[in-house]
């Protein structure tokens, strides 16, 4: 067969880091030095290697992080109250696939997002589907949701395929949790939300509210009741303390005068 045809097929057949990885072993003589076998175990060996890279890349894309953020990147000055042992251990995914969850908290600008969206990225990497959503945005999203599905002329069941969709997610990130006033319509979708999810998948929640003042912000204590206990007692706590990384980033960025 020539070596053309050869390449084509590779492509036909999506495989196209194999073909790539073949014209290199053509084009360089050492290789010639191999045997079959070891040449054939490069040849899929760079394939695999290829299409981890992009499920990962596609993973992160699909996230929707709001900002590029990694664990290796983080602030662990003392001021910050941060354990690297804890969030190393916690960045291995382990949690995840316990069905466990993790609760950020913190004062405004303290990092919480920096440090959901790492813990996102970890989880991307570590091949687990993610989403982001700002809660206000995905409250939103659902009551937009509920109103095309409740016309008489959609019968696309809108509603329910985003709970469905938002089910299978391996990691749900829940940003500015209860920082805004909810409606009781919204904490029900909030609990359908949690429902599905409770022990099937893992949800991180980052928030400056305490845990100790969410009760009294679900405007329904049964409801309140439910919500909580769905997130809060599998899950580990990230306390976050110090200074508005916000601040501290713009005053170093301020020329000296």
């Amino acid at each position: 067969m020539p070596l053309q045809a050869l390449y084509d097929q590779l492509l036909a057949l999506r495989l196209p880091a194999f073909r790539e990885a073949l014209r290199e072993q053509q084009s360089n003589p050492k290789y010639a030095e191999l045997s079959f076998e070891d040449r054939l175990a490069l040849l899929v060996n760079h394939e695999c290697a290829q299409r981890r890279e992009n499920r990962i890349r596609r993973n992160i894309h699909a996230a929707a992080f709001p900002m590029q953020a990694a664990l290796e990147d983080l602030d662990f000055s003392p001021a910050r109250g941060l354990d690297r042992r804890i969030l190393l251990d916690l960045g291995l995914c382990n949690w995840i696939s316990s069905r466990h969850n993790i609760l950020v908290l913190g004062p405004t600008g303290s990092g919480k997002t920096f440090i959901a969206c790492a813990f996102g990225t970890a989880a991307a990497r570590s091949g687990f589907t993610v989403r982001y959503h700002r809660i206000s945005r995905l409250l939103h999203a659902l009551s937009q949701a509920r109103q095309v599905g409740a016309e008489p002329s959609r019968s696309d069941g809108s509603y329910t395929s985003l709970l469905r969709s938002l089910a299978k997610i391996n990691l749900l990130i829940l940003d500015d949790w209860l920082r805004d006033a909810i409606t009781i319509q919204n904490a029900q979708d909030i609990l359908e939300v949690l429902d599905d999810r409770f022990g099937h998948t893992a949800t991180l929640i980052a928030s400056q509210v305490p845990v100790s003042d969410w009760h009294l912000r679900i405007p329904d204590p049964t409801l309140a009741d439910a919500i909580l206990d769905r997130l809060v007692h599998n899950a580990q706590r990230i306390q976050l303390e110090g200074e508005s990384q916000r601040k501290l980033r713009a005053e170093r960025s301020m020329p000296n005068t």
